[in-house]
């Protein structure tokens, strides 16, 4: 096949030649000239671009938000992209999530107002009660300097209580053919598309198609969620080719629960990963829940965050001390390593040419272990780590460490375990004594950078302070967790 094809509000769109990094913000704003998404950042952080990307997913029409200024438009075949214009009937009726904006006095200069209406209109889409906490989770993503967010918040309450008859809304009425028109757009075929200026974009219709790819394009970008490639392309002006996008590979997003294990393929965006780990692993859902907005979840990836190899990447240091390893493939076979291993240096992965992350398999902790992940940052909600650490402790019945796994992300050149640390603990007493011995042993660990986020000295002693705090959730009182707890930023 040699064209991208999807629905735009609800106009077929079929293109042949098509720049592989283009935006799909640039492509509505510039080609098709619906001027109501905004771009405020570029790059993923302030949500005045959100849109609505839908897919079909197990024969389920999914509707997600999207950060439209770092998506790209190679990614949206087989999809129904969905903008604020979109919303309002054709005599002008608002939409009820527009009118309770309209209602409360959600929007004052009005720049910020679009991506707004359509977070809470994928949230009226989803859940028909929300509450608090999942109104100001579904809106961590949209950034705005007038209202104070109370206003914001009270319209998507409001629109809750007076929830009109579905019929009303476009995408419920045009649910079934909207689901019968992706279905045909759907393909298994490779999708091979060159642009004006000669460069590349590969959308492989299977698995099988990708290995066969990156075997004739080893050194070509794979793009799943596109959270980090996408500013590449509008902070650092990287000129990309070939491109590959995954985002459409079912068989990369499937999620296996067993007794032993949870395996994640690595194309399960961060908001399926939470679905899934919310009761199986919690400590690792609550994660995720600090991993950008609302549309950074919805975009990225698990096997992204691990394949990118960052430093501070939030993934990788619960990923190891849950003992997590990583499933490689190619055209050749598949081999697996422990994901500690996968990463050597800082942007270099055990990788070879051809390879690519297929999966992760995560054992089951024990139901007497404790698990804790602490992600330090400037501000709590959707910002990068200062460092973020994650604690895997088993005891036996005596209290003596009989297994435990420390790693951390934002002190070394890769996610690192602290096994100095670790041999200081093994074999001990989880007692105060023990603690104090195993603090100093960071200092043969890590030795922290400094940088825009934190000094070298405050992450070393953060780092310290997080094995205390980490102690005092499994043995200490209340009154010394009141007192010594380190507060997440």
């Amino acid at each position: 096949m040699t064209s991208i094809r999807f629905i735009l509000n609800g106009e077929d769109i079929a293109l042949s030649s098509l720049d592989p990094t283009e935006t799909l913000l640039d492509f509505l704003r510039l080609k098709r000239r619906l001027t109501g998404s905004k771009e405020g950042c570029a790059e993923g952080d302030c949500g005045a671009c959100t849109v609505l990307v839908g897919r079909l997913v197990k024969g389920r029409l999914i509707y997600e938000t999207v950060n439209a200024c770092i998506r790209f438009v190679g990614s949206l075949h087989a999809t129904h992209v969905v903008t604020v214009e979109h919303l309002a009937a054709k005599d002008g009726t608002l939409h009820p999530v527009q009118q309770a904006m309209v209602d409360c006095h959600g929007s004052q200069c009005g720049f910020c107002t679009p991506g707004f209406v359509m977070s809470l209109y994928g949230l009226w889409l989803t859940s028909e009660n929300p509450g608090r906490a999942e109104i100001e989770r579904a809106l961590q993503g949209n950034l705005c300097r007038c209202t104070g967010y109370e206003p914001i918040v009270k319209a998507a309450e409001e629109v809750a209580r007076i929830r009109p008859s579905a019929l009303f809304d476009p995408l419920e009425r045009e649910r079934a053919a909207i689901m019968a028109r992706l279905e045909e757009l759907s393909t298994r075929e490779t999708i091979a598309i060159t642009g004006p200026d000669g460069r590349r974009l590969i959308v492989p219709g299977s698995v099988e198609g990708l290995a066969e790819t990156l075997a004739a394009h080893p050194k070509a970008t794979v793009v799943a969620g596109a959270t980090d490639v996408g500013l590449w392309v509008t902070k650092q002006m990287r000129v990309l080719d070939p491109v590959v996008f995954i985002n459409q590979l079912d068989a990369l997003q499937q999620i296996d629960i067993t007794a032993e294990g949870i395996t994640l393929g690595a194309g399960v965006s961060y908001s399926q990963a939470f679905e899934a780990l919310q009761g199986e692993i919690p400590a690792f859902s609550r994660l995720i829940e600090r991993i950008g907005g609302q549309q950074v979840r919805n975009m990225g990836t698990i096997g992204g965050n691990v394949a990118n190899g960052s430093p501070i990447g939030d993934s990788p240091p619960a990923l190891i001390a849950l003992s997590a390893t990583v499933i490689l493939r190619s055209a050749s076979g598949t081999r697996t390593l422990p994901l500690e291993d996968f990463f050597i240096d800082y942007g270099k992965q055990d990788r070879q040419p051809g390879e690519f992350v297929e999966s992760i398999f995560v054992p089951r902790p024990k139901a007497a272990s404790h698990l804790a992940i602490y992600k330090i940052s400037k501000r709590r909600d959707e910002d990068i780590s200062a460092l973020c650490g994650a604690f895997h402790l088993e005891r036996s019945a005596a209290g003596i460490v009989t297994h435990i796994r420390i790693a951390f992300g934002g002190m070394a050149a890769t996610p690192k375990r602290a096994r100095a640390v670790e041999a200081a603990l093994y074999g001990k007493p989880f007692t105060q004594d023990t603690l104090d011995v195993a603090r100093a042993a960071f200092d043969h660990d890590y030795q922290p950078l400094t940088d825009w986020r934190a000094t070298a000295e405050y992450r070393q002693m953060t780092a310290k302070n997080l094995l205390t705090r980490f102690f005092l959730e499994v043995s200490g009182t209340p009154q010394e967790l009141q007192r010594f707890a380190v507060e997440e930023a």
